[in-house]
Order: structure tokens, then C-alpha cells, then sequence
């Protein structure tokens, strides 16, 4: 699992910048929002949390479709399909360090892109929380979608589709978990442990899942 995940971190850092490539995205949504919303500083801040989970978000689904895609190209899927060990645990090593790669990069330029948006500090703070929390759940469910269209030639678009109403959920209790913080008579505990238990559920189901799909594609 180690090896697999260090070869999966220096590949997804190689392909088309990876890291890079979702933090550039997530910054352009952010910089985007108060040309639209104008220059209302309440407003932003209002908003800014809302703002960093949806960027967040829709920078993680880039790439996602890659995350089985390379590996069938090379013929290192058939080996992977192959071995001896669970396949769920190899596609869970594949996931984990596919967010090192990406998601981890946005949890840790999501409190200085907050500060575009005007939000207070006990904000960032809580928004790096649950991004650092929520983020690995976006993977998983990505993980199902990536190796449902891993046959397909052109299946980015497909994957974004399959996965984007599967992740709303934890965008709302990661919203919510942020607002709840700021709201002195909202609890931010009840938000933000089932957005923990979502991350953890899906980091069981997800593998599972991912790996019966991959199973069957080669069928």
C-alpha cells in the first residue's frame, strides 16, 4: 500500500499538474465571486464560506476521471485487477493518495483564498476544518464514478455528472459546520461529526464499490 501510494502521488503530481491545476481552479472560482456579487464586503463574507465549499468541490472533480484511466491505459489496472491482495484496499491506496495529491492542496490554500472573500477568522478556520474533513468523502464517491466510466474513452464529463448529486450532502453539513460556527447559538459539533461519519462511511463503501465496478468492466 505504501509503494502504491507514493507511485500514485508522484504520478498524480506529474499529470497535467496536478495539484496545481485544482488550486489555479479553486482560485478562479473564488476570484470570480465578487466580480459578480459586486464589492459588498458583508456580502462576501456572508457568502464566503458557501463560496469555498463549491469551489472546493468542483476542483476536486477535476481529474477524477484519471484516478483508473491511466492505469488501464498502461495495462497497470489488469496487474492491479490481478494480485493477490483485496482489490478494495488497492483502490482505497489509490484514492487516499489521490487526494494527497489534489484535495489536500485546496484544504491548504482555503484559508488564504478565504481571505478574498472577506471572511472572519474563525471562519477560515472552521472552513480548513471541515475542507480537511469533507474533502477525502468527494474522492471516494469519485472513486465509483471513475471506475464505472473507466472503460470509456471520453468519460471526464460522465464522471462529473455520476458524482456531483452524490456529493451534495457533504456540501451542505460542511456549509452548515462553518455557519454553526460563526452562529453563537448553533452547535458546529452536530454538522460537522456527520460530515466525519459521511467521509467515513463512504471511505468503506466507496472502495467497494469502485472495486466491484472495476471487476466488471474487465468482464
Amino acid at each position: 500500500m505504501r509503494a502504491l501510494i507514493l507511485r500514485d502521488i508522484r504520478l498524480g503530481i506529474r499529470a497535467g499538474g496536478g495539484a496545481l491545476i485544482g488550486v489555479l481552479f479553486f482560485l478562479t472560482v473564488i476570484a470570480v465571486v465578487p466580480f459578480g456579487v459586486g464589492p459588498d464586503l458583508n456580502l462576501l463574507a456572508r457568502i464566503g464560506p458557501a463560496m469555498l465549499w463549491i469551489g472546493a468541490l468542483l476542483a476536486s472533480l477535476l481529474g477524477l476521471d484519471r484516478l483508473f484511466q491511466a492505469d488501464r491505459e498502461d495495462g497497470a489496472l489488469d496487474i492491479l485487477l490481478m494480485q493477490e491482495h483485496p482489490l478494495m484496499l488497492t483502490v482505497f491506496s489509490k484514492c487516499l493518495a489521490h487526494w494527497i495529491a489534489t484535495g489536500l492542496p485546496l484544504v491548504l490554500a482555503a484559508p488564504l483564498l478565504a481571505l478574498f472573500m472577506n471572511v472572519e477568522p474563525l471562519a477560515i478556520g472552521a472552513a480548513t476544518l471541515t475542507l480537511a474533513v469533507g474533502t477525502p468523502a468527494i474522492t471516494f464517491i469519485g472513486a465509483v464514478g471513475a471506475a464505472v466510466a473507466v472503460s470509456l474513452p471520453r468519460g471526464g464529463l460522465l464522471v462529473s455528472i455520476l458524482v456531483l448529486p452524490l456529493t451534495v450532502p457533504v456540501l451542505v453539513f460542511g456549509v452548515s459546520a462553518i455557519y454553526a460556527a460563526v452562529e453563537e447559538p448553533a452547535p458546529f459539533m452536530p454538522p460537522f461529526l456527520i460530515l466525519a461519519a459521511i467521509t467515513l462511511f463512504f471511505a468503506v463503501l466507496g472502495p467497494l464499490a469502485a472495486a466491484a465496478a472495476l471487476r466488471a468492466s474487465t468482464d
